[in-house]
């Protein structure tokens, strides 16, 4: 189980989270939403390793990650970047192949057995057509798989994914999300995933964590979080929350005539 303990993040002398508590067990997906600024990706920085908390501790299984050489932490911690910069001349295979490294031995030779886990990750994740081809040359979905598939070749138990959707058109986001949520269905993944999209969220997470104003808000199931109430006082604009028509999950409707930034917000109850 992944743990944030008690965890405050900051830059310098400036606090963006304080006192956060999560947990994240195998299998769940965990979405991280909130306004811009509200520390999303900090905090999947912080859970990655990248960077040591001003107080409290991130842990795996009770040991602190921080603790753990860049090398170990990559073999228990999957990260999709928001904006990974791709060798353009790479081919997919190349990229995936890539979330082997913490595997090679001092020479940094794949084996093998690197080579199959590879060419497992682009089927499990659909990419094996794309496998000769240049990354650069690929759309925006098919890097994200591909990125994804990199991530599952490091065959750690967590996954942390900062904004997968992010420029992606509808097709592609509910292709990416859903691979997601299958994969921690599938093979026990304990992932993490920022979001900005609360409808998004609402779908495809077993549980979603508030960010606001420094702190933690709220964390629970969407139904229990995605509310008007909380919602409205997040984002400062007046939010309505509806249930999906198919399967009853809630769909989130702000307010066509929102204040302008500094009018006072009257809020849904």
């Amino acid at each position: 189980m992944l743990t944030l303990d008690s965890l405050t993040l900051a830059y310098g002398s400036r606090v963006v989270l304080r006192d956060v508590h999560l947990t994240l067990p195998a299998g769940e997906v965990l979405a991280l939403i909130g306004p811009n600024g509200a520390g999303k990706s900090t905090l999947i920085r912080a859970a990655s390793g990248l960077l040591r908390p001003a107080g409290g501790r991130v842990t795996l299984d009770g040991a602190d990650v921080h603790r753990w050489s860049p090398e170990q932490r990559a073999r228990r911690i999957a990260v999709v970047p928001q904006a990974a910069q791709l060798p353009e001349t790479f081919t997919a295979f190349e990229t995936v192949l890539m979330g082997r490294t913490p595997y090679l031995g001092w020479l940094g030779r794949e084996r093998e057995q690197d080579r199959a886990i590879a060419r497992r990750a682009m089927e499990r994740t659909c990419t094996s057509e794309l496998a000769g081809r240049p990354v650069g040359a690929l759309s925006g979905g098919e890097q994200q798989r591909v990125l994804i598939a990199r991530a599952l070749a490091q065959a750690a138990p967590v996954m942390l994914l900062d904004e997968p959707t992010a420029h992606l058109d509808l097709r592609h986001q509910a292709g990416t999300l859903g691979l997601v949520r299958d994969l921690a269905r599938t093979d026990g993944l304990a992932v993490l995933v920022a979001l900005h999209d609360l409808n998004l969220a609402a779908q495809f997470a077993d549980r979603v964590a508030l960010l606001a104003g420094g702190e933690l808000q709220a964390v629970g199931t969407p139904t229990e979080v995605l509310t008007p109430g909380n919602l409205s006082r997040a984002y400062d604009i007046p939010i309505y929350v509806i249930s999906h028509p198919l399967h009853g999950a809630p769909l989130v409707l702000p307010d066509g005539a929102s204040p302008r930034p500094g009018q006072p917000v009257e809020r849904p109850g």
